[in-house]
C-alpha cells in the first residue's frame, strides 16, 4: 500500500502549530508593515547622477530628436536655457556610465506568465487608503507629509475635493512621450494653496475668494511672454480680485478672460505679489502616478505606483533665481555630482524652493517612503529643466477654464499645439521622433500611425481641434498593451529595482547607450536640432 508523505515545509509548519497550542502559545503574527523601514535602512546612493533620467540616454542616430520637448530656450525666470543637450550628452564623468540596467532586462517571458486577471485583479486594489493610516500609526518616526486628500469622498462639479481638504483637481494635457498612457502609466494631478489664499480679508473661507486666486495662478503660469497674455479662466469676479482682469479699463463684474494679470492675490493674500511663470509661497502640488486600467473611463487604475507631493517652501525672486541658477552652473563646471538637503522622511529640496517627497510599492504593493536615491530620480526634471514653468509641468498646460478644473480624462481633450506651433503637438512630435517614445520601442504606436514606413498625418490630425477624434485615441493603449505594460511594471515591484529604472518596458531597448564615448547626439548635424520647444499650448 502506497502512503502519502506531507512536504517536509508542511510538516515543519503543522509541528510548529502543535508546539505552540501544547505550550498555550498563540502562533507569532506577522510585525506590522512599516512604510519608513526602506527609507531609513537604505542610506547608500549608488547612482548620484540618478537626476538624469534614462531618457536622456537614447541613441538619436542623428535622425530621431525626443530631446527638444525637454531641453529648450527657457522664458524668464527659468534661466536654464539647456539647448546644447540636443547636441550633446553633456554628462559628469561618472553619468557617461548608463547605470539604469533595467533598461535591458528581458521579462517578455516573465509577463507572459502572468494571467490577465490576476493583473486586473492587483491593479484595481487601494493601496492609498491603507498609506495614511500607516504613516499617521509612525507616530514621531514620520516627520514628513502625511496624505490629506481623502479620494475616496470624490470631487465636486467644480472639481474640489468634498472632503474639505482645499485640494482641487487639475485636468490637463500629458507631457509627450513618457508620460504618455500608451508608454505605460496614468497620472492625475491636484493644487493647493496656503489658507490665506482660500480666505477673505476678514480671515474667513471663502470659496470665491479660492477660485479668483486659483484664476489669477491659472492665468501667470499658462502665460508665455512671447505672446500677449489672452488665458480663459473659469467666471470669477473682478470686484473680489480688485482688479481690471480682462483689460476693459474698468473694474465690473463676473469675467471669463485674462488679459492683465493683477498686482497682488484678493482676500486675505492681498499683500502677496502677483509674478508671471511663478507660484506662491506655500503653494502644495499632488502627484499620483497608476497603472493603465484599460476598462476605466479616464484609464486610471485604483492602485496607484507611486504617490508624489512637493511644496513650495521658499519663494525667491528674480535676484535669487539668478543665484540658484549660477550656483548649479559652478557646480557643474567643477564636476560637482548633484546634491540636495533634506533627507527621505521629509523630502529633499532643490536650489529654487521646492521640497519633493514621493511613495512607492514595496514588494507586496504597498505604498512605502522612497528611498533617497529613489527620489533623486524625481528632482532631476524638477530642479533644471528649460521647459519647466517654475520646476513644474502640470499646471501650465491645464485645459483652459472651468473644464480644466476637474479630475483628469483625455476623452473629449485635443491635440493642442504648442504656444508658437502652428501644427498640433503630438503630431510634431511624432514628426520629430519618428515614433511613439523616446527610445523609439513602442512598436504600436509605430504599427498605428507609421504603417508604411511613413507617419500618417491625417490619421494623427483626427485629435486636433475641429477633429472628430480626440487626446484618447491617440495616446489610449490596446486592452492588451495595457496588460503588458501592467505586467512588465510589476516585475520591478516584486524586484524591488527601482534604482535601476522604473521605465515600462515590454523587452531590452536597443536604441540606448550602455556607455557614452562620444558626446555627440548627431543632431546638429543633421540639422535636426528644434529651439522652439515650450511647456505652453495654443488652446
Amino acid at each position: 500500500m502506497r502512503t502519502h508523505r506531507r512536504p517536509h515545509k508542511v510538516r515543519l509548519a503543522l509541528l510548529g502549530v502543535i508546539v505552540a497550542a501544547a505550550t498555550g502559545r498563540a502562533a507569532e503574527s506577522p510585525p506590522p508593515f512599516d512604510p519608513l523601514a526602506a527609507a531609513v535602512a537604505h542610506q547608500v546612493v549608488s547612482n548620484f547622477e540618478a537626476t538624469v533620467p534614462p531618457q536622456c540616454y537614447t541613441r538619436t542616430a542623428g535622425v530621431s530628436n525626443p530631446c527638444w520637448t525637454c531641453h529648450t530656450v527657457a522664458r524668464d525666470p527659468n534661466f536654464h536655457t539647456d539647448l546644447e543637450l540636443q547636441k550633446e550628452y553633456a554628462f559628469s564623468r561618472f553619468a557617461t556610465t548608463n547605470r539604469w540596467r533595467n533598461l535591458f532586462v528581458d521579462r517578455r517571458a516573465a509577463i507572459a506568465a502572468i494571467p490577465d486577471g490576476e493583473i486586473l485583479g492587483y491593479i484595481r486594489q487601494d493601496n492609498y487608503t491603507p498609506l495614511r493610516s500607516a504613516l499617521l500609526d509612525a507616530g514621531a518616526r514620520y516627520p514628513g507629509w502625511v496624505p490629506d486628500l481623502d479620494l475616496g469622498r470624490g470631487f465636486d462639479e467644480e472639481g474640489f475635493a468634498r472632503d474639505g481638504s482645499g485640494w482641487r483637481a487639475i485636468r490637463f494635457k500629458p507631457f509627450p512621450g513618457t508620460f504618455w498612457p500608451t508608454n505605460g502609466s496614468t497620472d492625475d494631478v491636484f493644487i493647493r494653496l496656503p489658507q490665506k489664499f482660500r480666505s477673505d480679508l476678514r480671515g474667513q473661507p471663502s470659496l470665491e475668494i479660492y477660485k479668483t486666486n486659483l484664476a489669477i495662478l491659472e492665468a501667470a503660469v499658462t502665460w508665455d511672454p512671447d505672446v500677449p497674455l489672452r488665458r480663459v479662466v473659469e467666471p470669477v469676479d473682478e470686484r473680489r480680485a480688485r482688479a481690471d482682469l480682462d483689460g476693459d479699463g474698468r473694474i465690473g463684474e463676473m469675467v471669463s478672460l485674462v488679459r492683465r494679470l493683477p498686482a497682488h492675490y484678493a482676500g486675505a493674500a492681498a499683500e502677496v505679489d502677483v509674478a508671471p511663470r511663478l507660484y506662491p509661497q506655500g503653494t502644495e502640488l499632488l502627484h499620483t502616478v497608476r497603472y493603465v486600467d484599460p476598462d476605466a473611463a479616464a484609464l486610471l487604475s485604483t492602485r496607484m505606483k507611486e504617490v508624489r507631493y512637493s511644496r513650495k517652501v521658499d519663494y525667491l525672486d528674480t535676484w535669487g533665481l539668478l543665484r540658484a541658477e549660477e550656483k548649479e552652473a559652478d557646480e557643474k563646471a567643477e564636476g560637482a555630482l548633484p546634491f540636495f538637503t533634506g533627507s527621505a522622511l521629509v523630502g529633499l529640496r532643490n536650489v529654487y524652493g521646492w521640497q519633493l517627497q514621493g511613495f512607492i510599492e514595496d514588494a507586496k504593493g504597498r505604498l512605502r517612503v522612497q528611498t533617497a536615491e529613489e527620489l533623486r530620480t524625481c528632482m532631476g526634471c524638477h530642479s533644471n529643466l528649460g521647459v519647466t514653468v517654475d520646476q513644474t509641468f502640470a499646471l501650465p498646460r491645464k485645459v483652459p477654464g472651468a473644464e480644466g478644473w476637474r479630475p483628469q480624462d483625455l476623452a473629449g481633450t485635443y491635440d493642442a499645439p504648442q504656444s508658437g506651433h502652428k501644427e498640433p503637438e503630438v503630431l510634431t512630435y511624432l514628426r520629430r521622433v519618428q515614433a511613439g517614445d523616446e527610445y523609439r520601442a513602442n512598436a504600436e504606436m509605430i504599427q498605428r500611425f507609421f504603417g508604411a514606413g511613413k507617419l500618417d498625418e491625417a490619421q494623427v490630425r483626427r485629435a486636433a481641434k475641429g477633429g472628430d477624434r480626440d487626446l484618447r485615441f491617440l495616446l489610449a493603449p490596446s486592452r492588451a498593451r495595457a496588460l503588458a505594460l501592467d505586467k512588465a511594471y510589476l516585475l520591478i515591484v516584486r524586484e524591488q529595482s527601482f534604482e535601476l529604472g522604473r521605465d515600462t518596458l515590454l523587452g531590452p531597448i536597443s536604441n540606448v547607450h550602455r556607455e557614452v564615448k562620444d558626446p555627440t547626439t548627431g543632431l546638429e548635424a543633421a540639422q535636426r536640432v528644434y529651439t522652439d520647444g515650450k511647456l505652453w499650448l495654443d488652446w
